[in-house]
């Protein structure tokens, strides 16, 4: 019986777990590919993942509410009703594990099977396999078969295995991670299992500190917004951030909205608008379309335009994938959608990858101008103010003219103050005369 694996997918890197929040089908029932069958809570954001292939629901090992790791089969989709099973989670005991050690270089590993065998305490000298080479899947299938097999003489730990970023945090925090109760593979503990203890510390260590004031709840911090915050963190001290700011008139800009929206019939904005503005001037300055990597600047070939989306859980940003290839109509249809399930927390991973250059937009809320921080892996961010009429020198006599003020935060290491000034000034001029870009 054929069947295709639902795997928790990883949309970075850094990231080791994602939770299950919600079945969207049930075993047994039928699904088509490319259909959302469940809802996952990763680092970032709430995402459907839908299904690889078509044919039936089956062999559901996740529940909702289970953080699971990276790479674990969650659920089979097969081509026959009749061998479809929900089986159940049941938690076991600790698999014997031995600390983990840098394999030797002699060992044929791709680097993410290594670094999973680092995560996931795993002696890639016991990892065998046809070709001689060990890669992500081998890895994944040891853990799996690991934790299915019987110790035959008990548990022979002789370190509790963690992740490279738990170990971090928990000395971090002060945490022993010995101490620890590990939600991953053999019970390896997992940078939630840190957070979740290092919560658990701080309530009682407040608590302990002064019974005689009033005991009130922190609020939950939903996983959006702790990534957001690390994030956040990680660009302010690693990134060397500098501004440049740019007061434009956008005269022409607010005569072409009311053009657009009665050309298109679509509720174009003025966030459409820039979009399209900021993807011309990437073209024309394809230096500020970088990121910087492992040392060294990366070029990006593709135009993806990244919106800053404020939602309960925190701040997301979705990606208007090829943004200099779609019209004003497309654009604001691509927004509205994005922008409509970023809020109701139905993103897909394919939404939320790939963005180059990242628009936040607060001139909604009244603001004149503000500097962002860049949104890694990213080069650049651009922080656009409200529209306001403002006393301004033309022609050498003051004139009240609607402007708009533009900061533009970029990371010194992939981009220079020149190549970020002659960004920022193409990107004014087509502002204050949008029809350039016919030209």
């Amino acid at each position: 019986m054929a069947t295709a694996n639902v795997i928790m997918p990883a949309l970075e890197l850094a990231q080791e777990t994602g939770k299950v929040l919600r079945w969207l089908k049930q075993p047994g029932d039928r699904v088509t590919k490319g259909e959302p069958i469940v809802e996952i809570e990763t680092d970032k954001v709430t995402v459907e993942i839908e299904a690889p292939a078509a044919g039936f629901l089956g062999d559901v090992t996740a529940h909702e509410g289970d953080v699971v790791p990276v790479g674990r089969t969650i659920a089979r989709i097969v081509d026959q009703a009749g061998g479809v099973a929900a089986a159940p989670v049941v938690a076991s005991a600790p698999a014997a594990t031995v600390a983990p050690t840098s394999p030797p270089a002699s060992i044929k590993a791709s680097p993410l099977a290594r670094k999973l065998a680092e995560q996931h305490g795993v002696d890639l000298a016991q990892v065998k396999t046809a070709s001689g080479k060990i890669e992500k899947a081998d890895v994944l299938a040891y853990v799996e078969r690991r934790k299915s097999a019987p110790a035959a003489n008990g548990p022979v730990a002789l370190g509790t295995p963690a992740s490279p970023k738990a170990r971090r945090l928990a000395a971090e925090h002060g945490l022993d991670v010995g101490a620890l109760t590990g939600s991953g593979p053999g019970g390896a503990v997992l940078v939630a299992d840190v957070l979740a203890a290092s919560s658990h510390v701080s309530v009682v260590a407040a608590g302990e500190m002064s019974e005689a004031r009033p005991r009130t709840e922190a609020p939950a911090m939903s996983n959006v917004w702790r990534v957001m915050a690390e994030r956040m963190t990680a660009s302010w001290t690693t990134a060397p951030h500098f501004y440049l700011v740019r007061e434009v008139d956008v005269s022409r800009l607010v005569t072409w909205l009311d053009r657009a929206r009665r050309q298109t019939g679509a509720h174009v904005t003025y966030t459409d608008l820039l979009v399209k503005l900021v993807a011309a001037a990437i073209g024309q300055h394809p230096s500020i379309n970088a990121s910087w990597k492992d040392g060294t600047i990366v070029r990006h070939a593709d135009i993806n335009v990244g919106l800053a989306v404020a939602i309960d859980a925190g701040l997301v940003v979705p990606v208007i994938h090829r943004a200099d290839t779609l019209s004003l109509a497309e654009l604001a249809s691509r927004r509205d959608d994005l922008v409509g399930r970023a809020q109701a927390g139905k993103l897909r991973p394919a939404d939320i990858q790939g963005g180059v250059f990242t628009i936040s937009n607060l001139g909604m809320y009244g603001v004149d101008a503000f500097s962002a921080i860049v949104n890694p892996p990213q080069a650049a961010i651009l922080a656009v103010g409200r529209i306001a009429d403002r006393v301004v020198a033309v022609n050498g006599q003051p004139a009240v003219q609607p402007t708009m003020v533009l900061t533009l935060s970029c990371d010194h290491r992939a981009v220079d103050g020149a190549r970020g000034a002659q960004f920022l000034g193409a990107l004014a001029d087509l502002i204050e005369e949008p029809l350039a870009l016919l030209v």
